[in-house]
């Protein structure tokens, strides 16, 4: 157990509903923690009370609010708050989302703290009072475990990586607001800008449980991906051919240069498993493959392939899907 509360960042939509990978941070904190206790980070203006029931549920003990009027949305400044955050309560574990917004700024705390940092975490322990971090590296290929040498550890953690919990009493979470002084270089960069993607009603893609995905082999036609995850209550997920060819938005891509997921259930249908793509899927927890070619890649990482057409097996499998669910 660690001596001082877990620090996580509490990633909110707009509206303050918490985002769901932060449960599963939580509950990986509350196991860490133990008699330490829980500590929130909150950034931005929204009010914590949407939150404050799952907060409650998952025993968090209390909720620091930076303020500032700088924008956290720009990651010096939520840097800035991150280590105000970990200067008040003296904790040496935060914890984050794995996203490209936070890795940076866990990045720029990291170097200003000197702080160690691990990303895109898979598994956390304690050992012999040392904070080990559990990931895949070269493109899923390799499993590490990574020791933190330095007093003070900042570690982003991929969704889906722990099963949420809650605690087995909730707590009353105090709120506390945190002046935050962000530094004058922090402010060279601001938002002018900010534009939401239409809902699509589908969870989001790095942290959903059910990740469906298009290949080369859709040849742009990714009606059946998008039926099957629909009735599997997943995302949709393309290929970097797929968003090159203009077939779907680039922010559907999985792999190297584009989101790492690692849903409990991935389907690829007309995938060949390219390493820079399964360098962003390969630590899903269950792999199914569709292709028309029994020697695409993707079958050496599948835990179930169908050799078949796509536009067969995908239609087939979302009708019975619905037959079952009545």
């Amino acid at each position: 157990m660690t001596a001082t509360p877990v620090l996580v960042l509490l990633d909110h939509a707009p509206d303050g509903t918490l985002r769901a990978p932060v449960r599963e941070l939580l509950t990986l904190a509350r196991d860490l923690a133990g008699d330490a206790g829980v500590h929130g980070v909150w950034a931005g203006d929204q009010d914590v009370a949407a939150a404050r029931p799952v907060l409650a549920a998952q025993g968090v003990t209390a909720v620091h609010r930076l303020v500032t009027d700088a924008d956290p949305h720009v990651s010096d400044v939520l840097a800035d708050g991150l280590q105000a955050a970990l200067a008040a309560t003296g904790s040496t574990l935060l914890l984050l989302v794995s996203s490209f917004e936070n890795k940076e700024a866990a990045a720029r705390l990291a170097v200003r703290t000197g702080a160690g940092v691990v990303t895109d975490v898979d598994g956390l322990t304690l050992e012999d009072g040392r904070v080990v971090a559990h990931k895949t590296v070269l493109a899923g290929t390799w499993t590490t475990r990574c020791a933190v040498t330095t007093p003070t550890a900042v570690v982003t953690v991929k969704a889906n990586a722990v099963p949420a919990q809650d605690a087995p009493a909730p707590s009353d979470p105090r709120v506390e607001d945190l002046p935050v002084a962000v530094r004058p270089s922090s402010t060279r960069v601001t938002v002018v800008e900010r534009s939401e993607h239409a809902a699509s009603g589908r969870p989001d893609l790095g942290s959903a449980n059910v990740v469906v995905v298009g290949g080369r082999g859709t040849e742009g036609d990714f009606s059946p991906v998008e039926e099957l995850a629909d009735v599997l209550g997943g995302a949709v997920g393309a290929t970097r051919v797929a968003t090159d060819e203009g077939w779907i938005g680039h922010d559907a891509q999985i792999g190297q240069t584009g989101v790492t997921v690692s849903p409990r259930l991935y389907v690829g249908a007309g995938v060949s498993g390219a390493v820079h793509h399964r360098g962003g899927m390969q630590a899903s927890g269950t792999i199914v493959a569709v292709n028309s070619d029994p020697d695409a890649p993707i079958f050496e990482i599948a835990d179930f392939g169908i050799v078949g057409d796509l536009f067969t097996v995908l239609p087939q499998t979302a009708a019975e899907l619905r037959r079952l669910q009545g």
